[in-house]
């Protein structure tokens, strides 16, 4: 028997045990029988080695003929049971069509209402002009504390009010003294040491008090805004700050009220209140915020010169005005991991107002 008549008897063995394989599982025995690392056709091609040189280059050819055809039908008869098996399905299986739709991921996820609001005041302070800056969390006293003018007899500086960091032994007692930051304003501090004026940037992130009730929790978000340069005057902060109340609360007009107030780090300082009838609840002010004139020294402290360099900042907390706009009652539910009151309160992707009105895509 010759070379070519044995490569024939297995091709037509091969197909044979093909064309019978009723199962994708057969398919797979078949396959792994001629083709895998031991099979029949890769056992023909070790033998190369020894036929003679002027054999070697004919049986080389018609071996991996032998395997390519045999490839192709193994996949041929795969791709007929596999639509054979799909086939049997539909005629089978039957859809009800009465059923409701099931919710997807994209419809049964929530977006928190903090992080909706964030994104409503960053798309309002965008339209005026405003950049986003971020800082770290971990803060060094000098800037959450010394370079804002805050002194070191003021109680924010005490440690029943600001979560210090211990100093590991590794850094010496001579290290900077490191707190989790009490409010984003060191932030403004980085910026105006880094940046020229003019500066126009909002703040927002996650800050750090000892406190804790309905209205108050030891970890919550805050925005505050900052712009510097050298014309910038308390006219400005007004404007800017009633045209954000406009926008957020969703009104066309809103009544505000300015009353003098007194921080470390602005001068003159005010503190804000609006009508709560922008709430849907007139009669009371609501105090939401507070702002003045960025101090001279804050300015001094970050290389400035104040005889040319002023301007404004705020700050408010994200979780009360989200508490205001959408009536939720307790700042401590909102970290409370509740599903029940993430589908409440929480937005859907489908479902998200837009400062334009409607829902957004």
């Amino acid at each position: 028997m010759t070379q070519n008549t044995d490569l024939s008897a297995l091709e037509t063995a091969l197909l044979g045990e093909i064309a019978v394989a009723g199962d994708p599982a057969a398919i797979e025995r078949v396959r792994i029988a001629a083709l895998g690392r031991k099979g029949r056709i890769p056992e023909l091609m070790a033998q190369l080695g020894s036929l003679p040189a002027e054999q070697r280059k004919a049986f080389g050819q018609a071996v991996n003929g032998l395997k390519t055809r045999v490839g192709e039908a193994l996949d041929a008869r795969k791709g007929d049971l596999e639509r054979g098996a799909l086939s049997a399905r539909l005629a089978t299986e039957q859809a009800d069509i009465t059923l409701p739709v099931r919710l997807g991921p994209l419809q049964d996820g929530r977006i928190h209402p903090v992080s909706q609001v964030f994104d409503e005041v960053a798309e309002i302070f965008g339209d005026m002009g405003f950049a986003i800056a971020e800082g770290p969390d971990i803060e060094t006293d000098d800037l959450n504390f010394t370079k804002l003018n805050i002194p070191p007899e003021h109680p924010a500086r005490q440690e029943h009010d600001t979560f210090y960091m211990k100093r590991s032994g590794a850094e010496g007692d001579n290290a900077p003294i490191k707190v989790l930051r009490t409010h984003t304003s060191p932030v403004q501090i980085r910026t105006m040491m880094s940046q020229k004026p003019p500066i126009r940037v909002i703040v927002p992130g996650r800050v750090y008090r000892m406190d804790s009730d309905a209205t108050h929790t030891p970890m919550f978000h805050q925005i505050e805004g900052l712009v510097i340069d050298e014309e910038t005057h308390l006219g400005h902060l007004k404007w800017c700050l009633e045209e954000f109340c406009k926008a957020f609360f969703e009104v066309d007009e809103v009544r505000m009220r300015f009353r003098a107030s007194h921080f470390p780090f602005t001068e003159p300082s005010m503190e804000v209140d609006i009508d709560a009838a922008a709430i849907g609840k007139p009669g009371q002010w609501l105090e939401i915020l507070g702002s003045g004139m960025v101090h001279p020294n804050v300015i001094r402290n970050c290389g400035l010169d104040p005889a040319r360099y002023q301007g404004f900042a705020f700050g408010m907390g994200l979780d009360r005005i989200t508490m205001l706009k959408y009536g939720i009652p307790d700042l401590r539910d909102m970290f409370s991991a509740d599903l029940r009151w993430l589908r409440h309160y929480g937005f859907t992707a489908l479902d998200v107002p837009t400062l334009a009105g409607g829902l957004s895509p």
